[in-house]
Order: C-alpha cells, then structure tokens, then sequence
C-alpha cells in the first residue's frame, strides 16, 4: 500500500504557505523550487487545493494564501484533496476475480470489511493532525 507524494508534496506546499505568505509573494515556481518538482504538478495540486477551500490565489499582484487557519487543515482534509479517494477508497480490488473458484467467489466477503476498517483507522489518526501540528516541527 502508498499513498502517492503527492499528499506529501500538498503538505509541503501548504506548510510553506502557512509560514511565508505574509513575508514574500508565494508562487508556483518558488513552491517547485522549494519541493524540486514540476510547476505543473504543483499547479495541479493548488487547483486542487483551492477547490476544496484551503487556500487562495490571487491573480495580478498574484501570491497563494491560506484560506483556513492551519489548525483548522487536518492531514485527512489534505489526503482527500489531493488522493481524490472519496468514492473508491484508499485500496482499490481487483475488480473481476474468478467467480468459478472459491476463493474468487469470495474474496470481498472476507476482505471488503477489514479494509474498511483499516481506512477509517488511518483516516482517524490522520484527522487528529493538522497543518500547525507540522510547521511548528520545521524550523526556520
């Protein structure tokens, strides 16, 4: 099981955010440098991120803000913007397995329910973290 980085790279930038725009203009291309990544990736993520009400982007003068506090931004909010899980889930069946062998037939009774349950674990404790939970662990 992996969660891409692009849940790792969307706490980056966010962190970034939360600790510097108020101190210079923060960009695409200073967020890619900062993460050593392609602007395109993290435009795509920002997109993501604006459209599920954690951050801001002024055009012109330009720059990206927090829209929430970071305490009000928990790992889960971010993992579900970014993952975009929300229908299938962190773990994705194989989806035709045999239905003429036994154990084909009945895989998702015996394992659908405990992969429920591991989600919604880890989907607990990564509600019980927040964005301020990691930047006050950076220093700068």
């Amino acid at each position: 099981m992996q969660i891409s980085s692009q849940f790792t790279i969307a706490i980056h930038m966010l962190s970034y955010i939360a600790l510097y725009q108020n101190k210079q203009k923060v960009t695409s291309d200073i967020l890619s440098g900062s993460i050593e990544v392609n602007p395109v990736i993290i435009r795509r993520l920002l997109s993501r991120l604006k459209g599920d009400g954690m951050i801001t982007v002024h055009r012109g003068t330009g720059g990206t803000f927090l829209a929430r506090k970071p305490e009000d931004i928990t790992l889960l909010d971010v993992y579900r913007s970014v993952e975009n899980l929300k229908e299938e889930g962190l773990f994705h069946f194989h989806e035709h397995p045999n239905p003429l062998c036994p154990v084909g037939r009945g895989i998702h009774h015996a394992l659908d329910g405990k992969l429920m349950e591991v989600q919604k674990a880890m989907e607990e404790k990564m509600k019980s973290y927040t964005l301020a939970d990691v930047i006050k662990e950076i220093p700068v």
